[in-house]
């Protein structure tokens, strides 16, 4: 079967389930609403960013976007639906690339639309405070988060088809990011940037001082999900329907 076919018929499934566009929608209420919120915070603080409290709502966001990527893949391990999928289309890992297309495309649209909604929403809060960002800050950042929550999406999706799993993915990554992030952060300083989460976010920030910089740090994240991904496709490729 051809490529073509095969987006389209993936692409159906996403349409056609309430809750994966019900979590795209959530992912834009909830970091526009939390961004708009930080557009009120205190410019006198010494660590304020214009430009990272302007897109920081993509924090709670981002757990949409895992929610997402989880969901799209295990819908197809639930009532044997993996056996069907795989017996209309042989060819496994013409069936994943689809099934990756169909979430990556929608994850980056709706997050560059949100980052641009959350970014002009948070500088009619931050006033004159957000005057020193540049155009060019503003793309890349508005970009940079687009390409984050893709990134974080792929991520959940290759970590669930490495676990045939969306609970273990969620219970798996969304403490990680919450909790245990945080805390190696505060331990492992510089280290930290190489974290998923942590990597992203730098291209987030008017100005960063680290080890990587916007482009380098999305680029680890891309490699920690490119990882999931193999593997989630090794097993794929292994394991029985």
């Amino acid at each position: 079967m051809n490529l073509t076919p095969v987006l389209r018929a993936e692409a159906l499934k996403v349409l056609t389930l309430r809750s994966l566009c019900g979590t795209l929608l959530s992912l834009s209420v909830v970091t526009t609403a939390f961004s708009a919120l930080a557009g009120s915070s205190d410019a006198s603080d010494p660590d304020f960013d214009p430009l990272f409290t302007a897109l920081s709502g993509v924090m709670p966001g981002q757990i949409a976007a895992i929610a997402f990527g989880a969901l799209v893949v295990s819908s197809e391990y639930q009532g044997s639906g993996i056996r069907l999928s795989l017996a209309a289309v042989p060819q496994r890992g013409r069936w994943f690339a689809a099934k990756l297309a169909v979430i990556a495309v929608p994850a980056l649209v709706v997050g560059l639309a949100t980052a641009l909604a959350a970014l002009l929403a948070a500088r009619t809060g931050l006033g004159t405070a957000a005057d020193g960002l540049s155009t060019g800050e503003q793309v890349r950042g508005v970009v940079g988060c687009g390409l984050y929550l893709m990134l974080m999406a792929l991520f959940a999706a290759g970590l669930t088809t490495l676990f045939r799993s969306g609970v273990a993915t969620l219970s798996t990554l969304i403490p990680f990011i919450l909790v245990v992030s945080f805390v190696i952060g505060d331990a492992a300083g510089a280290a930290a940037d190489f974290l998923p989460d942590q990597a992203d976010q730098i291209v987030l920030y008017q100005t960063h001082e680290g080890t990587l910089g916007p482009w380098t740090g999305l680029a680890v994240t891309a490699l920690w999900a490119a990882a999931a991904l193999l593997a989630g496709y090794w097993r794929l490729r292994r394991r029985d329907a």
